[in-house]
C-alpha cells in the first residue's frame, strides 16, 4: 500500500434512486475501510429506499425494486453504518458533489448523528482532474507532444485544435466506444459525419435540455417531464411550451422546441 494513513480510511460508493442529492435515496452502499496497517474491512449493504427506483436508473446500476423489497431501510441500518465509519477519514470518486451530500441527507432523515467536520475527505476525481487537466494545452501536449505557445490567442488555439483533432483520428481510429451502459457502439471512423455523430451524441439542443433516447425519439432531459417524449408532452400539456418560451432558457432550446411543436401541425 502506498498511502500513508494516520486514521482508517473509509472509501465508499453509493448506488441511488437518482442524482438529486436532496430527494433521491440510497439503494446500495459499499465501504472499504482501510486500516492504518493496510488491513481492509468491507461492508456492502442493499437498502430499501422506500420510494420506487426509476427504470432508467435500474438499467444503469442493475438494482430493481424487486431486488430490495425485503432489504432494510436506511433508518434501520444507519447506526450500523455510522459505527463502521466511526473514526475514519472518507474517500471516494466524486464524493464531494454526490456521495457525501446523499449520505448526510440519509443520516439526517434517520436521526443519526454523522459529523464530517472532523474528518479528512479525499476525492479521487478532483485529484484526477487537477493532475490531468481537460484543457486545449493539455490535449495538445498529450496528442501532439508539443507545448501550446500563445494559448488563448484565437489563431494559436484554432491551429492547435486542428492538430489535436487530426492526431485524435489517428490515435483512436478503429477503437470501440462504449455507451453509458457499457455497451459497445460503433468504432471511431476517420469520417466527419461519424465524428459529428460522436460529438453531438444524442443532443437535440446544445444545452441538452432535450435529447434523443435509444429509440431516436426526442425527450425532455430535465424537470417534471424528464425522459418523456417532447411531442407527447406538448400534446398533453400545451402550456408547458409557453412556460419554456417565457422563461430563462437558451434561444436555441426555444427554437428546437418550436421546430418540434410545428411538426405536430405537419402530422395533422
Amino acid at each position: 500500500m502506498n498511502l500513508k494513513l494516520r486514521n482508517p480510511l473509509a472509501v465508499f460508493d453509493l448506488e441511488t434512486t437518482g442524482i438529486n442529492t436532496a430527494k433521491d435515496r440510497i439503494v446500495e452502499i459499499s465501504i472499504v475501510k482501510v486500516m492504518v496497517d493496510g488491513e481492509k474491512k468491507i461492508k456492502t449493504l442493499r437498502i430499501n429506499p422506500t420510494i420506487p427506483i426509476p427504470l432508467e436508473t435500474s438499467l444503469i446500476h442493475g438494482i430493481y425494486d424487486e431486488d430490495i423489497k425485503d432489504a432494510p431501510t436506511f433508518k434501520q441500518v444507519a447506526k450500523e453504518i455510522a459505527d463502521f465509519l466511526k473514526g475514519a477519514d472518507l474517500a471516494g470518486y466524486n464524493l464531494l458533489r454526490f456521495d457525501i451530500p446523499v449520505l448526510v441527507e440519509e443520516f439526517l432523515r434517520a436521526g443519526v448523528s454523522f459529523d464530517v467536520s472532523n474528518r479528512k475527505i479525499v476525492d479521487a476525481q478532483k485529484i484526477f482532474h487537477m493532475m490531468e487537466p481537460r484543457t486545449l494545452g493539455a490535449a495538445y501536449k498529450f496528442y501532439c507532444n508539443k507545448e501550446l505557445i500563445n494559448a488563448h490567442s484565437a489563431e494559436a488555439d484554432t491551429l492547435a485544435t486542428f492538430e489535436v483533432l487530426d492526431a485524435q483520428v489517428k490515435h483512436y481510429e478503429g477503437a470501440t466506444i462504449k455507451d453509458k451502459d457499457g455497451k459497445e457502439v460503433e468504432p471511431v471512423k476517420n469520417d466527419i459525419a461519424a465524428l459529428h455523430k460522436l460529438s453531438m451524441n444524442n443532443l437535440v439542443d446544445f444545452a441538452g435540455r432535450m435529447v434523443y433516447n435509444k429509440e431516436g425519439v426526442a425527450v425532455f432531459n430535465f424537470g417534471k417531464y424528464r425522459n418523456q417524449p417532447v411531442l407527447e408532452v406538448l400534446k398533453r400539456d400545451p402550456a408547458y411550451y409557453d412556460w419554456i418560451q417565457n422563461n430563462d432558457f437558451p434561444l436555441n432550446t426555444k427554437q428546437k422546441l418550436t421546430e418540434i411543436k410545428l411538426s405536430l401541425f405537419m402530422q395533422k
